[in-house]
């Protein structure tokens, strides 16, 4: 029985086709193909151009060694060029609000904070950001706060620590990196717990904090671990403790609050990178695949580690499932304080 089909020639049978005719109908499947393909290249072509990682902070920060190593890494990952670049005010979300409204292609993305990311929903009346308009990439770097004292300070441990500010009431402060941020609640919290009155202190960035305190203007605070170590280590501020749940390696004589029995004073602060969630997925998934491997790199890795910083491996739906817990925390925290931020 011959078979024929409509588009061949009359009498022609199926697999008797000429070498000529099937080269012809090659060449024409794949120039049918060729735009598609082209259009799933460009889709994950990244980076086409020079990447712009925004920080909500000043430059001179803690957030600067993590920003400036992951640029330099993700150069060498992908052979792209990507820039650091600040957008300060209203902790942080000046900058949220700039990657959100820029081109959804993955040139423009976010260095965001704990704070940033998980307090300012709740901290902010009218924020003009939501926070699934972003996707968390991957947790960058990650370090317990460190409460540090003025040497004029009259405590050489916590125990000392509360005691000196429980016995003056209304007449010790203790000095933030921030408003609506750890540094800032964990000593709402202290004051809630031992009944002390200590007023608060807010400064723009960790460096300046780390300034007074090591000048004196304010005796103590929770401060980042990247800003304070310098300072522990040459004796110009005493380490009373930490606040992550092990000691760190890089402060091991400190006790941890946990240790001392306040395991609700307990949080680490992370810097990490965000993309807009309208971004293609190839896109996002190139960033991410890029972000992991530059995490990855020893050179990376001990160069952060120096700063005083941990790099874990936390990426993608991990690192979302983390900021969708702690940002449950930190409104409770909020909602306890009263704290509004100034929008």
């Amino acid at each position: 029985m011959t078979l024929t089909h409509p588009c061949l020639p009359s009498g022609t049978r199926r697999g008797a086709l000429r070498p000529a005719t099937l080269a012809a109908a090659s060449l024409l499947a794949l120039q049918l193909a060729a735009p598609a393909q082209a259009q799933d290249t460009a889709k994950t072509a990244w980076p086409s151009r020079p990447v712009t990682l925004v920080v909500g902070t000043p430059p001179g920060g803690a957030i600067d060694a993590y920003a400036r190593a992951l640029a330099h890494e993700l150069g060498k990952v992908t052979g792209g060029t990507f820039i650091v670049d600040y957008k300060p005010g209203a902790n942080g979300n000046i900058s949220a609000e700039y990657v959100q409204k820029a081109a959804p292609d993955g040139h423009t993305l976010w260095i965001g904070t704990q704070a940033m990311v998980t307090i300012n929903p709740s901290a902010y009346a009218s924020l003009r950001w939501k926070p699934t308009d972003f996707r968390p990439i991957a947790k960058g770097v990650e370090a317990p706060l460190v409460l540090v004292a003025h040497p004029s300070v009259p405590a050489r441990s916590f125990a000392d620590l509360v005691k000196w500010t429980a016995a003056n009431p209304g007449k010790v402060s203790y000095g933030s990196y921030s408003p609506g941020t750890p540094s800032h609640f964990l000593g709402f919290q202290m004051n809630e717990r031992f009944k002390t009155d200590m007023a608060h202190i807010p400064y723009k960035g960790s460096a300046p904090q780390v300034v007074d305190l090591v000048g004196g203007q304010v005796p103590l605070g929770f401060a980042q671990m990247q800003t304070a170590l310098p300072q522990v280590q040459a004796g110009k501020l005493n380490a009373l403790a930490v606040t992550s749940p092990e000691r760190s390696r890089h402060l091991p004589q400190v006790p941890t609050l946990a240790e001392l029995g306040y395991k609700d004073l307990n949080t680490t602060i992370w810097f990490g990178l965000l993309a807009a969630s309208a971004v293609p997925k190839p896109v996002l998934d190139a960033i991410e695949a890029a972000t992991v491997k530059a995490q990855s790199a020893p050179d990376y890795r001990s160069k952060l580690d120096a700063q005083g910083f941990d790099v874990p491996a936390e990426h993608g739906d991990a690192f979302a499932r983390t900021i969708a817990a702690e940002t449950v925390r930190w409104a409770g925290l909020v909602k306890a304080t009263g704290f509004r931020a100034n929008d």
